[in-house]
């Protein structure tokens, strides 16, 4: 008896569209039922509807799925579950848009190997591209610094009562805690807000 066949589906965020998948899997003859989608990032594989799927999976069955990186993004995460698809449930997957992952085609040693040394090199590639966009961001960021912008929030502006209360308090006419009371602020920001300024004055 044939096994099942299931088609997986995902987006990255729940206002990217799905359509070019379901598009590509239409003709695979999927029950709408076997057809599993989430919307959510690739980074790992803790999606609620991937795990449905896994839990269906059982041997001789037939998994579509559009491209490589839809079934997720770490690459070293995609080895480990290409091994528990296809070593521990024994399930078939296809990818449609590369042709050489197509376990149906690699029953004996050498389509394994060749579909193992595809996922591989998508490792390594995938696992440099990750180091250089790291690398991009990096040196965006001190260029950025370099040319006098700053990151992270803008200081919020001092109270107007602020200069008034910091001579109050340094005249010892106030103590530290009612001064920090009187601009609303804790302790510790009214004394680094006083010591900024009288750096600058």
């Amino acid at each position: 008896m044939p096994g099942k066949i299931y088609g997986y589906i995902r987006v990255s965020s729940t206002d990217q569209n799905e359509d070019r998948q379901l598009i590509a899997l239409q003709d695979k003859n999927i029950p709408k039922r076997h057809l599993f989608i989430d919307k959510q990032s690739g980074k790992d594989f803790q999606r609620p509807n991937y795990q449905k799927l896994v839990q269906r999976l059982k041997p001789g069955d037939l998994l579509y799925v559009l491209s490589i990186d839809r079934l997720g993004r770490n690459y070293e995460e995609i080895l480990h579950q290409w091994r528990i698809l296809t070593k521990e449930i024994g399930a078939d997957i296809c990818v449609l848009d590369m042709p050489l992952l197509d376990t149906r085609n690699g029953k004996d040693l050498m389509g394994t190997f060749i579909a193992d040394l595809v996922l591989q090199i998508l490792s390594f590639v995938a696992q440099n591209e990750r180091e250089n966009i790291k690398k991009r961001q990096a040196q965006g960021i001190a260029a950025a610094k370099a040319r006098g912008v700053r990151f992270g929030r803008p200081p919020r502006p001092l109270p107007l009562n602020f200069h008034e209360v910091h001579q109050a308090w340094r005249n010892k006419k106030m103590t530290l805690q009612q001064a920090a009371s009187a601009c609303e602020m804790p302790v510790g920001t009214f004394y680094s807000k006083a010591v900024k300024l009288e750096k600058i004055s």
